[in-house]
């Protein structure tokens, strides 16, 4: 080490800071993750599945994945079902509910495709004490409904989150799969920990969480909701689970999440380049969310500092990311010329290597979670390796293009300001009334 540094150490020192500063970040997590142990099964339950509680799923085109899917959340006991969809999609998921269990698979439907319309549509419809939200290829493990709800057994939680893994699309991974797998590992470990730490978590995600109903139904809630802006003019359909989590935490109620193998759902990703766009919509609703949270809300500083905390940090994680490489760039300027002219005296393709090596040891690492039930998956670690630095880039990309709301890997939801009024222009022409909101057509379509 003090050969590698032997020319001038001083330039070494703050990349060395940083270098120590993410790893014993990583290290707490690691600490936490281990203590970390999830709500265990009551007794006497309060809740049961089979009197109290509702899985709403908004889609838009669901297919063999959704048969699978659900008769998995049957495994669970709920009580009733609730499939929202668009209207000319009504006939063919009737017919596949019919399939699976018309008795307890109501489906329901909107006027145009919009998940928080959906969403809210389904809240309405619902009698339940606790609903659960779950995508139409979230498959569950029989035992899930149970632990979610042991959660409820505090009456100070108001959401309940999930571990997940990814569920290959056909016999084998793709590498795009590959790379989801890789994310959701390290999430996990991250929600377990900040929720052992100060029982925060950035984001109750949309594939599965549960709610108390009495929250959602709230008037308030169900505006805010269907009328969420960017910037005050930009509809927000997707990032739904990140107003959802704001909510909890504004309003005073506490989260939680099970991390463990009785709660742990598995979901399809993109198996090809569309998972690029999935994370580049997700990157710029991480951005939109933790923005309000950290400088316009506010409310997560008091309540869950840790994850306000891991919130700034992930500002930072772009720039502190793309500093190895830009060193490495310089020490190879320098290396090509003479030491008596300012040149450092390690040729270029030692100080490559070493840095080569540094990230496949200190990657694999953070990886170790995953790879110790796929070993296979260690060929994949220098293809992550160059996804993060893709991703760092992505990520001030996204969080100069915050404007640009439309979901990106389905066809059917765009702008849904755009497509509301174009609904209603045939009753009401534009220039009579002002723009209608998704909340707007959500409640005509009630009357109607």
């Amino acid at each position: 080490m003090l050969y590698l540094t032997a020319d001038k150490f001083p330039v070494f020192v703050p990349f060395g800071i940083i270098g120590f500063y993410r790893y014993l970040w990583y290290l707490i997590r690691l600490v936490a993750y281990g203590v970390y142990r999830p709500i265990p099964l009551p007794e006497n339950p309060t809740y049961i599945a089979s009197e109290d509680v509702t899985i709403i799923v908004p889609t838009i085109d669901a297919g063999e994945e959704f048969r699978e899917a659900a008769f998995s959340w049957l495994e669970g006991d709920p009580k009733e079902i609730i499939i929202v969809t668009e209207e000319r999609m009504r006939g063919p998921l009737q017919d596949l509910a019919d399939s699976v269990d018309p008795s307890r698979i109501r489906v329901l439907t909107v006027p145009f495709a919009n998940k928080r319309m959906q969403m809210s549509h389904g809240i309405r419809h619902t009698t339940t004490d606790i609903i659960v939200f779950a995508d139409d290829d979230a498959i569950w493990p029989s035992t899930l409904l149970p632990y979610v709800l042991a959660c409820f057994e505090d009456q100070q939680v108001g959401g309940v989150g999930t571990s997940q893994r990814v569920k290959p699309c056909g016999k084998r991974m793709t590498v795009w799969e590959v790379l989801a797998a890789f994310r959701l590992t390290i999430r996990n470990i991250e929600i377990a920990s900040s929720t052992h730490i100060d029982g925060g978590i950035p984001c109750l995600s949309g594939r599965t969480a549960a709610y108390r109903t009495v929250i959602l139904k709230d008037p308030d809630f169900l505006h805010g909701f269907t009328n969420d802006l960017w910037l005050g003019k930009y509809h927000l359909n997707s990032g739904d689970d990140k107003f959802l989590t704001r909510w909890m935490v504004s309003h005073g109620w506490n989260t939680y999440v099970q991390v463990c193998k009785e709660a742990e759902l598995l979901s399809t990703m993109k198996p090809n380049w569309r998972f690029l766009k999935q994370v580049l919509r997700w990157t710029r609703n991480t951005w939109r969310s933790d923005f309000r949270s950290i400088f316009k809300e506010r409310y997560i500083w008091t309540k869950h500092p840790y994850v306000a905390y891991m919130m700034l940090d992930k500002f930072i994680n772009p720039f502190t990311l793309l500093v190895g490489p830009a060193l490495v760039a310089y020490l190879i300027v320098k290396s090509t010329k003479d030491v008596l002219d300012g040149g450092y005296h390690l040729p270029a393709w030692n100080i490559v290597c070493s840095y080569l090596v540094w990230l496949m040891c200190t990657r694999t690492f953070k990886l170790l979670p995953h790879l110790w039930h796929n070993p296979a998956h260690i060929i994949y670690v220098p293809i992550w390796i160059i996804f993060g630095y893709y991703f760092a880039i992505m990520k001030l990309y996204a969080v100069l293009t915050l404007h640009k709301t439309g979901w990106g890997t389905r066809s059917g939801i765009g702008d849904p300001a755009t497509a509301t009024a174009a609904v209603l222009e045939k009753h009401d022409p534009p220039q009579r009334r002002s723009p209608p909101t998704p909340y707007d057509v959500e409640m005509n379509s009630r009357k109607g």
